[in-house]
């Protein structure tokens, strides 16, 4: 036979493979959660930054600065319950195809 299968431990136990897949799966879920909030953070800079400081100067007015806390708490809340919801779904989903996979 060849050694087309080199590259592959098939004699490394179970858990070993096991705690690998664990290992990989949370650094991706880490590094989405770290795109997310940054997505986050340029969204709330455009958006707020826009709507809350027409004229931009050395400083920001008071008017301004209510503005934008105000602006980003709301925005923040919104992707929050927008997240949730995005969670919510993708559990519902996932748990329906594992119980009716199969017809």
């Amino acid at each position: 036979m060849s050694d087309y299968s080199s590259g592959y431990n098939y004699g490394a136990p179970a858990s070993d493979l096991g705690n690998k897949k664990q290992e990989v799966m949370d650094k991706v879920r880490s590094e989405l959660a770290l795109a997310n909030a940054q997505e986050l953070i340029n969204k709330i800079n455009e958006k707020c930054y826009e709507k809350c400081v027409p004229k931009p100067g050395a400083s920001l007015s008071g008017g301004e600065q209510t503005c934008l806390s105000k602006c980003m708490d709301r925005y923040m809340e919104a992707w929050n319950v927008v997240s949730r919801a995005y969670v919510s779904r993708i559990q519902r989903e996932s748990a329906g195809q594992s119980f009716g996979g199969s017809m």
